[in-house]
């Protein structure tokens, strides 16, 4: 009897220990995700400041330290296309502390045109959340366009062909959506444009409004104040249709009767690899409640940026699915960094 009532005695605290084993765990696991974020998170901009990236990640940025109570800073690492700002984040601890708001080009062009990337934009990183996609819009110097009769896609495309090598045409760098904008438009039309890459949309639309150079494929919200102000012409939208936020501009397709013609743009965040799936979880939940809110949306909406929020594997589907078609579009240009 009494060595049946001891070994009772055994299981009773054998299950109690496993219960306060796993209390232990729940508050482990409870007290992580308090605790994060301790100090302040670095949202990096792989661009210079100015362009729709960079617009983009300080939108969000305050939307997300309000809601976590803590500051998100943004933080402006521009060059090679994207690539070292990417590069910086891929290497970067994976504890919630540094995320980069990546593009269409670090994850989705940037594979197939450089010959060496020092990052994998799908191994190296955790994908949050898509937050905006984005036409890319045609756009001249408005008083060069005037001088040179320029008015619309085909009246560019007439004179580009008579011209040949006359025409420098700006992009946010190498291997960005805008680059590749272009890249497509000379390969389907035939025209001969210099390409002259900065480190980023801000710095590549001082120089078209200040005529260093003449034409240029940029994110609309980054060029969409230049546009209503009169310093650029806007000939058309290179998403497959019309934007929202100028109905009246035709699509590339369209104007410049280029059947297929499609080089769009889009912005998420993303984590280094690594990184814990509830930090994750809790940044994608609060990017989306913040996208979706009625202001954020009209704001997004009225700069010709479509709002998304979208789940960490629908952002993975997308990203796999934005290298292959990027890799056809890189083939079929001929463009290609070294």
């Amino acid at each position: 009897m009494q060595t049946c009532l001891r070994a009772q005695g055994f299981k009773a605290l054998a299950h109690a220990s496993v219960l306060a084993v796993a209390g232990l765990c729940l508050a482990a696991s409870a007290l992580a995700q308090g605790s994060w974020p301790s100090r302040p998170v670095k949202i990096v901009v792989p661009f210079a400041p100015g362009g729709t990236t960079d617009i983009l990640a300080r939108a969000v940025a305050p939307e997300l330290a309000r809601a976590f109570g803590q500051s998100f800073v943004v933080e402006n690492r521009g060059g090679a296309g994207g690539n070292i700002g990417a590069e910086q984040v891929a290497k970067a601890p994976g504890d919630g502390y540094t995320l980069l708001m990546g593009t269409v080009g670090t994850h989705g062009i940037n594979k197939s045109l450089y010959a060496k990337l020092a990052y994998d934009p799908q191994k190296d990183f955790a994908p949050i959340t898509l937050v905006a996609g984005v036409p890319n819009v045609m756009v001249m110097n408005t008083e060069r366009a005037r001088q040179l009769g320029i008015n619309s896609v085909p009246d560019f495309i007439k004179y580009a062909r008579s011209h040949p090598g006359e025409f420098n045409m700006a992009s946010s760098g190498s291997g960005t959506s805008i680059h590749l904008a272009g890249e497509l438009f000379k390969s389907m039309t035939g025209v001969s444009m210099t390409h002259v890459p900065y480190t980023g949309s801000g710095p590549a639309l001082l120089g078209l409004v200040a005529g260093q150079v003449d034409v240029m494929f940029d994110n609309l919200p980054s060029s969409m104040a230049l546009i209503k102000g009169g310093k650029l012409k806007a000939f058309a939208v290179t998403s497959g249709s019309r934007s929202l936020a100028m109905p009246d501009l035709p699509t590339i397709e369209e104007a410049g009767q280029l059947k297929g013609f499609e080089a769009s743009s889009w912005f998420g965040l993303l984590a280094p690899a690594g990184t814990p799936a509830e930090v994750v979880s809790r940044l994608q939940q609060e990017t989306a409640k913040a996208l979706n809110s009625p202001d954020m949306k009209e704001k997004l909406l009225l700069q010709g940026a479509i709002p998304s929020g979208n789940t960490p594997q629908e952002f993975a589907a997308l990203i796999e699915a934005e290298i292959k078609k990027w890799a056809l579009v890189v083939k079929a240009s001929g463009a290609r960094v070294d």
